[in-house]
């Protein structure tokens, strides 16, 4: 295997034109809301209080009209609706899995699309949301790889998803009811369209609004961010989000990661395990997930295993290694491993003392399992022999 694929391209994150009109409260921070209240008429000394008030409204009781918050008087109600709206992603379509899975193709400012997939369980519910539309990392057995990127998503896009499903699943509390702590949408994963890490400020700013503990007040335990293996950013995920971590790791050889997974000509197997290994919150009750897509005949030997577990212990890292059986798209370059094959290697990883569950394929009916997303209105098929040039897995 020759290492061809294109390695992923600088990204420069640019302002996004808003569109004109009235200011949109979903994705702001607890500053921010405050300093455009302020700036359209709210009394400074009352700026605090109201900003509690629309912010327990909009992401306790996801309450969309100002005319139903009861609590602010009836001029400011109408003041605020002169000035601001509360909007999220827009559904276009809805798919029900046979195994329960639903996958939500949402339309976002701009007219494009991203998909968003909720996997409910018998003790969680998790929802994949994305954080870009397309993707830069060309991943070469990963549908949405083949999707060029058009743009990052707002914080308002990412934390918009979370309410869209809130919504879909009618899980929003009714003010004044008894509190019930069960949640059907428990946990949250980004590891939808997109690296999370090349648009860190947005993803780190909906993240902060889903932890805010009076508004949807998921804990950062419950929450997983999944990156390629943007190494400068490591570090500063664990500050300023404070969530789990997944690596997209794939393989053991950076001769196959740099085709499988191209940004790691950028930053290698050696650098990505140095940040992983010095990762604040890495502990054995906070393991760090190494994700791994089995690939018949590409990364899924013996020695792979051992290698794998090898890496690790090398660093000392705390971690679990979740094995992906590969899930096939329409011209995909790759196969999945057997059966057989993916059980032997779960068993040197669990023999060597590290937990290697089978991930489960939910979905697949759907195009909703992992690394099969990618938005409609970008989904042309490409011929087999087309994706294999543009990875350089021609023979």
């Amino acid at each position: 295997m020759s290492p061809k694929a294109p390695i992923t391209q600088d990204v420069l994150t640019l302002p996004r034109k808003l569109p004109e009109g009235k200011i949109n409260l979903v994705g702001l921070t607890r500053d921010q809301l405050r300093a455009v209240l302020i700036e359209h008429g709210t009394p400074e000394k009352q700026a605090k209080m109201r900003t509690g008030q629309i912010w327990q409204w909009i992401y306790q009781w996801g309450v969309r009209d100002f005319a139903e918050m009861t609590n602010l008087a009836k001029a400011y109600r109408a003041q605020l609706a002169e000035n601001f709206v509360i909007e999220i992603p827009e559904v276009v379509t809805r798919q029900v899995s046979e195994d329960g899975t639903r996958k939500y193709l949402c339309r976002i400012a701009g007219g494009h699309e991203v998909e968003v997939v909720y996997i409910p369980e018998e003790d969680r519910g998790t929802l994949c949301i994305s954080s870009q539309v397309g993707c830069t990392l060309t991943c070469s057995f990963c549908h949405t790889g083949t999707q060029k990127l058009v743009r990052n998503l707002t914080a308002a896009e990412i934390v918009g998803q979370i309410m869209m499903a809130r919504d879909d699943l009618d899980e929003w509390p009714t003010p004044g009811a008894p509190k019930d702590e069960t949640r059907l949408l428990s946990n949250i994963v980004l590891m939808g369209m997109g690296e999370p890490l090349y648009n860190f400020e947005n993803v780190r700013d909906a993240m902060k609004i889903a932890m805010d503990p009076e508004g949807i007040s998921l804990s950062r335990r419950r929450i997983t961010l999944s990156t390629s293996g943007v190494v400068p950013e490591i570090a500063r995920t664990a500050e300023e989000i404070g969530c789990l971590l997944a690596i997209s790791f794939h393989a053991t050889t950076d001769e196959t990661r740099d085709v499988l997974v191209p940004i790691n000509k950028r930053w290698n197997i050696e650098e990505l395990l140095q940040a992983l290994a010095s990762y604040p919150n890495a502990s054995n009750s906070e393991r760090i997930t190494f994700e791994y897509v089995m690939l018949d005949g590409v990364n899924d030997s013996d020695e792979d295993a051992h290698r794998l577990i090898d890496h690790i212990r090398r660093y000392n890292i705390p971690a679990k290694i979740n094995l992906i059986p590969f899930n096939e798209w329409p011209g995909a370059p790759y196969k999945r491993s057997s059966n057989n094959r993916i059980r032997a290697f779960a068993n040197i990883i669990y023999h060597a003392g590290y937990a290697s569950p089978i991930r489960k394929t939910r979905g697949e009916d759907i195009m909703a399992a992992c690394g099969q997303l990618k938005s409609a209105t970008e989904r042309a098929r490409k011929s087999r022999k087309q994706i294999e040039a543009e990875t350089g897995l021609s023979r």
